[in-house]
């Protein structure tokens, strides 16, 4: 059983198959182009592909649901929420060029129909999401100063209120403070049981 499987256990056949070959790529495009950390490309199953999917844990995206990830490197957390959530669209945005290349190439491979890619800095898109998803790009506020542009706040369609899910590890109590009650911090370790997520928190901010 991978750990895919012991955490969601009702997936489709071609989302266990497309899961199942995500090491296998990434460890081949690793070796041209450097989208995850070299001793880490052995952990990319538990580090980067469960990691991302502790948002799929947090909350559901129904289908039409407009995602935007942001800083989104060689596709974490939107390759792995895209295969979760075939009948919503993401788009995954990166400032370096080649690591799209990389992102294009996975989803192709395994099969996404529901993934484009936008080379800019957030600063400079345009366009309303439902949700803003990232992987610690940045300060937590920073980050939020530069992406709420993109929340649509009018279209409410899923359980809970549009706005950012932002995967983050260590102590940033001091970076969410700010945001008040607009803040909701949600332990990873409630969902998986490695040790790995035992510092591993995902901020939920409506709006």
């Amino acid at each position: 059983m991978t750990l895919i499987d012991k955490y969601f256990p009702d997936l489709a056949p071609w989302q266990r198959d497309a899961f199942a070959r995500l090491p296998e790529l990434y460890a081949e495009w690793n070796a041209r182009i450097n989208v995850v950390s070299r001793k880490d490309i052995d952990n990319i199953e538990e580090h980067h592909v469960l990691h991302s999917l502790g948002i799929a844990k947090f909350t559901r995206f129904v289908p039409q649901t407009r995602v935007i990830d942001i800083g989104t490197g060689g596709g974490f957390p939107g390759i792995p929420l895209a295969i979760m959530f075939p009948e919503a669209d993401f788009t995954l945005v990166d400032s370096i060029g080649k690591k799209l290349k990389v992102v294009e190439a996975v989803a192709e491979a395994v099969g996404l129909k529901n993934v484009r890619t936008i080379h800019s800095r957030s600063e400079d898109l345009r366009g309303q999401y439902d949700f803003v998803v990232s992987r610690a790009v940045t300060a937590f506020p920073e980050f939020v100063g530069q992406t709420r542009h993109l929340v649509d706040t009018r279209r409410q369609i899923n359980p809970i209120g549009n706005g950012t899910l932002y995967l983050k590890g260590g102590d940033f109590l001091a970076e969410v403070k700010p945001f008040g009650r607009r803040a909701m911090i949600t332990d990873l370790s409630q969902y998986f049981d490695e040790e790995f997520f035992e510092t591993k928190r995902v901020i939920y901010l409506m709006g």
